[in-house]
């Protein structure tokens, strides 16, 4: 049997804030710790991710394995960024240059592999043997692992369902918006932050963020439910084409919006009417470990991330 690391460094990196945390044999958490992300700053980027470690080992000692979650994935073919929503780190050998400045080797993964990976060793999808993870933030992002092991595809984009469009559109969701991935009409553009937002605010809503807005439609303001109910609509649409695809037992959601109360009961309620099957048991969930699911599975990557 491989020996099980006893300190397992995780890296988080998002758009908005870096994490780092270590973790013991257990999965439990040892150090954690959080800086903001240099903005459209590549190199910055990379001492701030230094320095997390940096203090990490200083807490905990030296570190048996790191793994880190990113936006976008990093290509097989080329070794460079893609797909990041975080454009600062497209085409950007950032495995090679984080290795060269820790002087050590990690595994690197799209943050939607982080958190359903976590998920399902110990978290809300524990015990399932498929698992679908969705990153609703940002961006749009999602992820599958299969007994215990993500499932990265031969180009690293599996599960990369954000920039699929949205299925089933509706005459009024033709005149689609674009995406910043230069398509139009990607479930990204309708369910992340920022797409919600905008939705409410074509519907005749103020400019305000997607956390204020589901505030309103909680205080019973019409106009913010019923950009609620078209977003949950959508997201039950977009799941259904996982569901028909992919077959999952669990789905979690991770994200700003997993924090949504409404989407566990609503989505499933709708997403029956898509699928093509009887009566549909799998289970939408939130995240077990909440924010900090993706930093804690970026720690299991080099043992479940490859």
């Amino acid at each position: 049997m491989s020996r099980i690391p006893a300190r397992r460094l995780g890296i988080d990196l998002g758009g908005t804030k870096i994490e780092v945390a270590v973790l013991d044999a257990e999965g439990g958490f040892l150090f954690r710790e959080r800086c903001s992300t240099p903005q459209g700053d590549y190199a910055g980027t990379i001492e701030a991710i230094a320095g997390l470690v940096a203090t990490a080992e200083q807490a905990v000692g030296p570190v048996d394995s790191i793994g880190i979650g990113t936006p976008g994935t990093r290509s097989p073919q080329t070794g460079l960024m893609k797909n990041a929503n975080s454009v600062v780190l497209n085409q950007r050998p950032l495995q090679r240059d984080l290795e060269a400045r820790l002087g050590r080797g990690l595994v690197m993964a799209n943050d939607a592999n982080c958190l359903a990976l976590s998920e399902a060793h110990g978290g809300a999808a524990a015990g399932a043997r498929t698992v679908f993870g969705v990153i609703l933030g940002t961006g749009v992002g999602g992820a599958l692992v299969v007994d215990g092991q993500v499932l990265a595809g031969a180009h690293g984009i599996a599960g990369e369902w954000g920039h699929n469009p949205l299925p089933w559109p509706s005459p009024a969701e033709l005149a689609v918006p674009p995406c910043w991935c230069g398509k139009t009409g990607c479930l990204e553009t309708w369910l992340s932050g920022p797409g919600f937002a905008a939705d409410f605010r074509r519907g005749g809503g103020a400019p305000m963020p997607a956390v204020a807005i589901i505030e309103a439609a909680t205080a019973g303001d019409a106009q913010a439910q019923a950009a609620l109910d078209r977003y949950i609509d959508r997201l039950a649409r977009g799941l259904a084409t996982v569901i028909n695809l992919f077959d999952p037992e669990v789905i979690v959601l991770g994200g700003g919006l997993s924090n949504v109360a409404a989407l566990y009961a609503a989505v499933p309620a709708r997403w029956q009417d898509w699928v093509f099957s009887d009566p549909i048991q799998t289970r939408l969930v939130p995240p077990r470990f909440g924010d900090s699911s993706g930093v804690r599975g970026a720690a299991f990557l080099p043992e479940f991330g490859q």
